[in-house]
């Protein structure tokens, strides 16, 4: 692969006797910072609490009596 412009300036610099500047950088770069949590008890029931509620179709299908009187 080709190298880039950037890496190239590097090198150019390192090799004039300056200072190498992938050393200034932060050792935080390499670090992945996002949360990975996985789902504990509470979020499980959380999510399947109102499940019964929101399935109008499971009452559409109950057969009821009416009685009237003339």
């Amino acid at each position: 692969m080709a190298k880039s412009n950037a890496q190239k300036k590097r090198q150019k610099l390192i090799q004039e006797g300056r200072l190498n500047p992938e050393i200034n950088r932060s050792p935080f770069t390499q670090l992945d910072l996002r949360t990975r949590k996985t789902k504990n008890k509470k979020d499980h029931l959380y999510r399947t609490k109102h499940k019964k509620n929101r399935r109008p179709q499971s009452w559409e299908n109950d057969s009821f009596y009416v009685l009237t009187s003339l």
